[in-house]
């Protein structure tokens, strides 16, 4: 599987949550493609803040539909979430304090489960249900 292209195989059917999961595809290319050119450190800090901001947006979205519809999961989802943000955050205080090269492999890795766990199993279980209630 091609981690650093969208594939139709990473869809939970709804449009607006697919955009957003473009977005963590989007960042593993960008972090491979600077590791292949050894030009990783310049982008970890773009590539950390974009992914505090966009699991901030991105997980109070999911959160928000999953209070609107009553998703029945939306606990253990929302923990998944809690443990993802701390992860993210502890990275990004390791990349302050100059952990570089522990940096680049954390934060692939990061990226890597994000879109291997969290998406392509966590975020597929309530694919079905949200499309049932008609979220497009």
């Amino acid at each position: 599987m091609n981690l650093t292209a969208w594939s139709d195989e990473f869809s939970v059917g709804i449009k607006s949550i697919d955009e957003q999961h473009k977005k963590i595809v989007n960042m593993i290319k960008t972090l491979h493609d600077a590791l292949d050119k050894g030009k990783a450190p310049a982008v970890l800090d773009k590539i950390i803040n974009g992914l505090l901001d966009y699991t901030g947006q991105h997980f109070t979205y999911e959160e928000e539909l999953f209070d609107k519809y009553g998703y029945p999961d939306a606990g253990d989802h929302k923990k998944e979430h809690a443990k993802l943000d701390k992860r993210v955050l502890k990275l990004k205080a390791e990349l302050d304090a100059g952990s570089l090269k522990i940096g680049e492999v954390l934060l692939l890795e990061l990226l890597h489960d994000l879109l291997q766990n969290h998406i392509l199993k966590t975020d597929k279980k309530y694919s079905a249900f949200l499309v049932g209630k008609g979220v497009k």
